[in-house]
C-alpha cells in the first residue's frame, strides 16, 4: 500500500494539538505495556505518572521520563507486602510520600474524617474534612492517591480529658485511638480516557508529584 501523505500529515496535525492542549496529559499505550508489565500498578495510576515525565516526542525526553517512573514506583508506591518496609522508612525520615489507594469515612464518636491506607495497612489516620468534601469518592469505595505523610511520635494527643473550662486537655501519652502518623498534603488520580488509538487523554484531579 503506497504511503499516505495526507494521512500522515493529519496525523501529525492531530499530535501537535494534543501536544498543544492536553500537555502532560497524553499516554503512549506502548510505555504504559513496557512498564506494566514489570510492576504491579493499576494502569490509570501508571499513565498518570507517565503523562507527567513523558509528555514530549523526543526519545531522549521520554527514555529519562520511564526511568523517573520506574523510580517514583520503586521508592513511593506501596506494595502490601512491603508497608512495613514503608512505615519504617517513614518513621526515619520523618516525613514520606506515597502512593496508595485511600478510603476516608466519618468517625462520629470523634466527630472526625479519618483515612484507610489499603496497601500500607493503616486505618483511623485523621484527615482534613477538606479532602472527602472536595473528592466524595474517597467516601465512596476509596481513590488512589498521591499521599506526602509526616511522623511526629513527640506530638501532644488528646486525653479524652476536659477541663472546667469545656478544653481538651493535652498529653505526652499517646491515646490507643490515636496515631503519629499525619497527612500532610493528598492529591487524587483521576482519569477520563477520551481517545482510543495511539494515545489516551487523561483528566486528572492532581496536577503534580508532591
Amino acid at each position: 500500500m503506497p504511503f499516505d501523505i495526507e494521512a500522515e500529515d493529519r496525523r501529525t496535525a492531530i499530535k501537535q494539538k494534543l501536544r498543544k492542549y492536553f500537555d502532560g496529559k497524553i499516554v503512549r499505550k506502548d510505555l504504559t505495556k513496557k512498564i506494566k508489565e514489570g510492576a504491579n500498578v493499576p494502569v490509570y495510576v501508571l499513565e498518570f505518572l507517565l503523562g507527567q515525565y513523558c509528555s514530549s516526542d523526543d526519545p531522549e525526553i521520554i527514555e529519562q521520563g520511564v526511568e523517573s517512573v520506574k523510580k517514583i514506583l520503586a521508592d513511593n508506591f506501596v506494595r502490601p507486602d512491603e508497608a512495613q518496609k514503608i512505615l519504617s522508612l517513614l518513621r526515619q525520615k520523618g516525613s514520606h510520600t506515597v502512593i496508595d489507594k485511600i478510603t476516608v469515612s466519618l468517625n462520629i464518636k470523634r466527630d472526625r474524617y479519618e483515612a484507610e491506607f489499603s496497601n500500607l495497612g493503616l486505618s483511623g489516620v485523621p484527615i482534613d474534612e477538606e479532602y472527602p468534601t472536595k473528592f466524595d469518592r474517597l467516601l465512596c469505595g476509596g481513590i488512589w492517591c498521591i499521599i506526602r505523610l509526616e511522623y511526629d511520635s513527640n506530638s501532644d494527643y488528646d486525653s479524652g480529658i476536659v477541663s472546667a473550662d469545656g478544653d481538651h486537655l493535652r498529653s505526652k501519652k499517646k491515646n490507643q485511638n490515636d496515631t503519629p502518623i499525619k497527612i500532610i498534603n493528598l492529591n487524587p488520580i483521576h482519569c477520563n480516557i477520551s481517545f482510543g488509538g495511539p494515545v489516551r487523554v487523561l483528566r486528572i484531579y492532581a496536577k503534580e508529584y508532591a
